[in-house]
């Protein structure tokens, strides 16, 4: 690919929305998924006991494991999210910009 073909595609209005679209998504699901992990380990480094409230009197699991396991899945549902996301909208995107690319090849 040459110099030139790499600045038609980043000059592609298509690109360019691919790039801010998957960026600024990508960001909203990172923050979120901060938001929520760094939450549950400043509750157990400041308020350990808010999460060693055992389930019932006759367990001693405490809440802190499954908001822990939360967490764990809220990760796998947010890689779900992006996966769904990636494949439809971006590659409907990136498959426009390459075939835009292969047409002005084939001229």
């Amino acid at each position: 690919m040459t110099k030139e073909q790499i600045q038609q595609i980043k000059a592609d209005p298509d690109y360019q929305k691919l790039v801010k679209t998957r960026q600024g998504f990508a960001l909203k699901l990172t923050v979120a998924m901060l938001v929520v992990y760094f939450a549950f380990i400043l509750t157990i480094a400041f308020d350990p006991s808010a999460l060693a409230v055992p389930l019932s009197s006759k367990t001693v699991t405490t809440i802190g494991i499954p908001i822990g396991m939360a967490v764990i899945v809220f990760a796998f549902i947010l890689t779900g999210i992006y996966t769904k996301r990636a494949n439809g909208q971006f590659d409907d995107l990136a498959n426009k910009v390459k075939n835009k690319l292969k047409d002005r090849l084939d001229v």
